[in-house]
């Protein structure tokens, strides 16, 4: 089978039914280190919402974990005179559960297809591109082939395709040697392509933070996680996390092809311009007994060693629309 249908078959029944979140899971996501992240994502939310002349808007989020950071966000969102309508795009009823207890009122979606049309969408998406099944393609002895997933004495192996994929690889890409490999994600760019024809007719903006690239790159970047450790990407399938580095520089094309302006930057460096120090020093001022707690998180979402290099961020904005705060 391809490698796609074999990450998208094992994240399917991993998520099914289970609470992937917290240290009794298999990892921490952003939201969950500390309320400062989702409190940053809303005020940028709610400042274009304001300079866009505060329109009957809806806030959205594509795979909501728990519902920690749109609980967050909207709290923030309420400080600032924005109290949209909430609509979760969600396929797990496990994880639904958590969401409806943590924000109470909101209305589900399995996907962005019937999602409202009526108004502007303010999006958020963090740690979703990167769960989408990827497809992988080999430079092989006899040219590009897909990777494929298959059986040697009952254990699973990458192999070649036997089809030529060489018409697939972009031409400045067919030179490099055996072995080389190529990743996309087809399921991303719909989900981007879709989110920007949605923003392009009926305003509002999208944030995308992920790990990922910026600038674009060849190599293979699949990988899996339990109990908060890295394993082999065949060692459990359907009861690990597998995911990829988010290809940002294509999915950044593809929205400025479709008349979108589009932001991008680190995840630290956009914190900071946010002004997460400041927040992280009310907070201890409030609580001065949880400074030390507040420092390492704020560093642990900024630190160039931690997540602030390797996640993105990037901003989708209408043209002649303002464009989002944070981004240089």
């Amino acid at each position: 089978m391809p490698v796609s249908r074999y990450m998208g078959e094992s994240n399917a029944r991993y998520y099914s039914a289970r609470d992937p979140l917290g240290s009794a899971g298999d990892f921490t996501t952003a939201p969950e280190i500390s309320q400062m992240f989702g409190e940053m994502v809303g005020l940028w939310l709610a400042d274009l919402w304001n300079r866009s002349g505060r329109p009957d808007a809806a806030y959205v989020e594509l795979g909501p974990g728990r519902g920690t950071l749109a609980r967050d966000a909207l709290r923030a969102m309420t400080s600032q005179g924005m109290a949209p309508p909430v609509h979760l795009v969600e396929g797990s009823g496990a994880l639904r559960k958590l969401q409806a207890n943590t924000l109470g009122q909101a209305q589900f979606h399995d996907s962005i297809d019937t999602l409202p049309e009526d108004r502007p969408l303010y999006i958020v998406a963090n740690e979703f591109l990167d769960a989408l099944p990827i497809r992988q393609l080999v430079m092989t002895e006899r040219g590009w082939r897909e990777r494929m997933v298959a059986l040697e004495d009952d254990r699973f192996v990458f192999a070649a395709g036997r089809s030529p994929m060489d018409d697939a690889v972009p031409e400045h890409h067919r030179s490099h040697p055996v072995g080389t490999v190529i990743e996309t994600c087809p399921a991303a760019a719909a989900t981007v392509e879709e989110i920007a024809r949605r923003i392009d007719i009926q305003g509002g903006a999208a944030l995308f933070i992920d790990y990922g690239y910026l600038v674009p790159q060849t190599g293979e970047t699949l990988q899996a996680v339990r109990a908060h450790e890295k394993v082999g990407v065949f060692d459990a399938p359907g009861e690990m996390d597998l995911t990829a580095l988010v290809d940002f520089a294509t999915l950044g094309h593809m929205a400025k092809r479709a008349g979108l302006a589009v932001d991008s930057a680190t995840q630290g460096a956009w914190l900071n311009a946010m002004g997460i120090a400041l927040r992280a020093q009310a907070l201890a001022q409030r609580s001065p007994d949880r400074a030390d707690e507040l420092d390492r998180a704020r560093d642990r979402l900024v630190g160039t060693d931690q997540m602030g290099e390797l996640f993105k961020v990037m901003a989708l904005t209408p043209r002649g629309a303002p464009r989002g705060a944070g981004f240089g």
